[in-house]
Formats: structure tokens, sequence, C-alpha cells
């Protein structure tokens, strides 16, 4: 839906066809995004189209940023004790199974 956004306006009937989701779904997910902000509808006579509003998605990339450098380093230590844990269990089932 964001990806369809980033190439300009459009209305609820283009975007269901872009996306190949029912207009229920398309709907829903334009309200979610317009609740937070991320979404702005401008009425043109009998359709609305929507667009993407720049600001959020700034402050999104902003606040990943700041904190990419705090849990990348936990994430990359959480992975490896979990590749380490499973290497173990395979061990243990080849000796089982030896």
């Amino acid at each position: 839906m964001v990806e369809a956004l980033r190439r300009g306006e459009r209305s609820v009937g283009e975007l269901v066809e872009v996306v190949d989701i029912g207009q229920p779904g398309v709907s829903r997910q334009l309200a979610i995004l317009g609740d937070a902000n991320f979404v702005v509808m401008r009425p043109e006579g009998r359709r609305r189209l929507y667009s993407l509003r720049p600001q959020p998605f700034r402050e999104l990339s902003e606040f990943v940023t700041t904190y990419r450098a705090i849990w990348e380093p936990r994430l990359d230590r959480m992975g490896a004790e979990i590749d380490r844990r499973h290497k173990k269990r395979e061990m243990k089932r080849r000796d089982s199974d030896g």
C-alpha cells in the first residue's frame, strides 16, 4: 500500500487494482494509515485521493536510526546464541541417532 502511494496520489479504486486487495481491505488499511497520520485524503469531486505525508516517515526513519545502534548488537548476539543452541541440539540428536 505504502509502495503504491509512493508513486503519487491514488484513489481507492486505483489502489485496489495495484495492490490486489479487495476494496474493504484497502479502505481498512487507508484508515489505519490515516489514523497514524501517514496518509492524507483529498476530495476531488466524488473521488477521494490518498497520498503519503512525508514527515511521519522522516520521523520514523530518525527513530529507527537512533535505536538501530542499540538494538543491532543485541539482536546479533541473540541470533548467535540461537544458532549455538540449534547446533548443540543437532549434535545431541546425531549422537542419539548414531
